[in-house]
């Protein structure tokens, strides 16, 4: 087990741990799981590096020096055929991918891990972030789910140095 720093964020029964608070948080419908497969919906256990964050400079100042904007176009390749798997790319894409400029405020703000990047291994699932949750409790599709507020607040106190540790 790796040993968790102030600066780490650790996944509990109870939440979110972080420089001394405890934030409710939602992990992915399959839950934790060992072995991480595209469309499992689990929540990879293990300890990630964080490795970027995006966010919608139309909908919130930019939260910390090193956050990139979030511009029409942007998306993240899902299909593990392609070689841009578990990657940001631009439209126009015709293979499968998700949309990081959305409608709802679900991608406001993104905090990117190094889940399976920046080589994947095909099939090993794609884009474990950490963003807004839709409602509390609601279960996300393997990410880490937070409030907004929450998010925010966390998005201004990490550093390249955090880690997200799910046990």
């Amino acid at each position: 087990m790796t040993r968790a720093t102030v600066q780490d964020l650790v996944v509990t029964p109870m939440g979110l741990r972080f420089a001394g608070r405890l934030l409710p948080c939602t992990l992915g419908r399959g839950g934790v799981v060992s072995d991480k497969r595209e469309g499992d919906g689990g929540t990879p256990r293990g300890t990630h590096r964080l490795v970027g964050m995006l966010y919608r400079p139309d909908r919130l100042a930019r939260p910390t020096d090193w956050a990139v904007p979030i511009r029409p176009g942007d998306l993240w390749c899902d299909d593990p055929k392609h070689e841009d798997y578990n990657l940001m790319v631009r439209a126009p894409f015709e293979p499968s991918h998700e949309r990081l400029r959305r409608a709802d405020p679900l991608y406001d703000l993104v905090i990117v891990t190094d889940w399976n990047w920046p080589r994947a291994e095909r099939g090993r699932g794609s884009a474990i972030f950490i963003h807004r949750w839709r409602n509390p409790g609601v279960p996300t599709e393997g990410c880490i789910g937070l409030a907004p507020r929450d998010l925010r607040w966390m998005a201004r106190r990490i550093t390249y140095e955090s880690r997200l540790i799910v046990p």
